[in-house]
Parts: structure tokens; C-alpha cells; sequence
């Protein structure tokens, strides 16, 4: 809506006070329409603290329950008031067992039932797995997803929580507790495994390892996973990063403190997260000398962990290291 005042000669000026109330009406809508654009932008707000932390979860285990090829035991534990909710899956045998703990992509992720593919092909070949309602998700507590807008404290402490959690639990040594996750997990594994200072070993796929800003810019670019159009080119995609705001979340500090083997696998036609760039980042931190195995998958798009994959040698390839670097 313009406001506009009368020019003409001979044309009644407006009084002081109706001038005062359309401008005031005007500073209302501006104001409204300028929330609107942030909102809309930038997402809804969370409480997210700098300072999430969960060192004593304060856990919890239900009954255990066997089958013949699995045992299985439901697991809560509190991270910054909300009770988060999963479930230790383990192998039929008994003793000490290397575990890992899934760590969330985007969007309302519920734990990973027995059946999907990733956590009976590890629990079959002796490694157990933990699966937790995301926060905000099925049984466990909080708001949901604040990730999503590029906060991950919160995503963080609970992550580090799950590993307190495992570790304590009968049947797992404590010293052999690794991270696996995808996508958007790259921003919350590495510094959960740094603040933590008990993981033992982590495998991520198609992670974002960039700053948020710039993934989200070339995932804008690309139109994202499930996008039929072609790739842009390297110059297109290069203007795209360099162009992105300089803020969110950037992982290279974590990066650079982990002390742990970590395997990366990167499709080089993922739309999600810019392919080149991340390579060049691990081969600059192997360089520095961190214990990094990066396997890129040639034609493989963003799912590589996925049901159905967009690579079958993926998974395979996962579960391969896992049992390796876990024995």
C-alpha cells in the first residue's frame, strides 16, 4: 500500500493529526510485512543455548527382550530437561560388544527399527546398535527440528547424552563406541564426538562438513535431493559458495580436534551437499594429519545410506569398517 500526500495546487493539505495515524498505519504494516519475510527466511526461532550440555544423562533401561538372532532394550535418557527415547539393539551373544550410535539427519526422525538394512547388517556381524526418537519425535521429549534452521546445540547434547547412555550399558564396552549417521549429522557427530571425549571411531555419509550457510546456499542452487535438473557447473557452483552469508554453523574446528579414525563416503552427484568441496576439506585436514578414509561413490547422489540406495556398495562398505576399526 503507497501513501502518498497531495501535490496538486489548490489541494487541502491533510491535518497534522491524520498525517500522524497513516503513518503510523503504514509503520504497522511495514513492520508486519518485514516480520513476515524473516519468518520466512530464517524459520521459526528456538531455544537453543550455546551452552546445551549433557554430561549425566541420568539413564534408564527397560527388560530386555532376546530373539533368536538379536537382543534388544529400551533406553531413556534426560538431556536438558526432555527425556529422549530409544532403543540398544545387540547381538545374540554374549560379552563385551563394540556399539555405535545413529546420529539423526533432517527432518522428524524416528529410531531405526531392527529391520532397516544399516542395524541388523552391523548387529549380525557382532557390533550393537543405539536408536533414539529424535528430540521432539515419537516417545522422546523437547521441540522438533531445530536443525532444520541450522541451530544443533541441542541436537548435539542429546547426541552426547546417547553416548553416556551406551555406554553404560551392560553388555557394551565402553571403549569402543563409535558415531554413524548421515546428511545433517555432519554438524552435530564431530562436535559431539570433541566435547564427548569418548567415541572411539565414526563413519558418516554424504555429510554436511561445510559451513551451513554454504550447503544450504548450493542445495538452493541445485534445487536439492530429488531434483531432476542437471548439475550447475563447477563456476556456478563455486560463485554459489562464495556468495553465501557467513554465519551458521561451521564444523571446521571440530574437524580439526577429532583424534579418531573416520571414514566419509561422498556421492560426487549429490545435490544436498557440494561434492568437490568437501573432498578438498578432508583431504586438507588428512594432510594435517587426522585419521580421515574418504570413499567417493562415482554417479551416487545424495541417499547413499537410503532404502533403496543410490550406491549398493555403500552400506556394505560402512558395515566393512565399522567391524574393522571396532575389533
Amino acid at each position: 500500500m503507497t501513501i502518498s500526500s497531495a501535490t496538486d495546487e489548490g489541494r487541502q493539505e491533510m491535518s497534522t493529526k491524520k498525517r500522524m495515524v497513516l503513518i503510523a498505519a503504514g509503520a504497522v504494516v511495514i513492520a508486519t510485512f518485514v516480520a513476515a519475510v524473516a519468518m520466512s527466511a530464517f524459520g521459526p526461532s528456538f531455544d537453543d543455548p550455546d551452552d546445551a550440555r549433557c554430561n549425566a544423562p541420568g539413564v534408564t533401561f527397560g527388560d530386555l527382550a532376546t530373539s533368536s538372532d538379536h537382543r534388544e532394550v529400551s533406553v531413556n535418557f534426560t538431556c536438558e530437561g526432555a527425556v529422549q527415547a530409544g532403543t540398544l539393539y545387540l547381538p545374540a551373544g554374549t560379552g563385551q560388544h563394540p556399539a555405535v550410535i545413529w546420529v539423526h539427519g533432517a527432518g522428524e526422525a524416528a529410531r531405526l527399527p531392527y529391520g532397516a538394512p544399516i542395524v541388523s547388517g552391523l548387529v549380525d556381524e557382532g557390533v550393537a546398535f543405539f536408536a533414539f526418537d529424535k528430540r521432539g519425535v515419537g516417545e522422546s521429549q523437547g521441540e522438533c527440528c531445530p536443525g532444520d534452521y541450522g541451530h544443533f546445540n541441542l541436537l548435539t547434547a542429546d547426541v552426547v547424552g546417547a553416548i553416556e547412555a551406551v555406554r553404560s550399558a551392560t553388555g557394551i564396552d565402553p571403549d569402543r563406541v563409535g558415531l554413524i549417521g548421515a546428511s545433517q549429522a555432519g554438524w552435530v557427530a564431530p562436535r559431539a564426538a570433541v566435547n564427548s571425549h569418548h567415541v572411539a571411531f565414526m563413519a558418516l555419509a554424504s555429510a554436511g562438513i561445510l559451513p551451513y550457510d554454504e550447503v544450504k546456499a548450493y542445495a538452493e542452487l541445485t534445487g536439492g535431493d530429488g531434483s531432476d535438473t542437471p548439475l550447475p557447473s563447477s563456476q556456478e557452483i563455486a560463485e554459489a559458495l562464495q556468495n553465501a552469508p557467513r554465519s551458521g554453523m561451521d564444523p571446521h574446528l571440530f574437524l580439526q580436534r577429532m583424534d579418531i579414525p573416520t571414514l566419509w563416503l561422498l556421492g560426487d552427484t549429490d545435490k544436498e551437499v557440494p561434492f568437490k568441496q568437501s573432498v578438498a576439506l578432508l583431504d586438507d585436514l588428512k594432510r594435517e594429519g587426522e585419521d580421515f578414509t574418504v570413499k567417493p561413490f562415482p554417479g551416487a547422489g545424495h541417499g547413499l545410506l537410503d532404502v533403496p540406495p543410490t550406491d549398493p556398495d555403500a552400506l556394505p562398505t560402512l558395515i566393512r569398517w565399522v567391524v574393522d576399526v571396532a575389533q
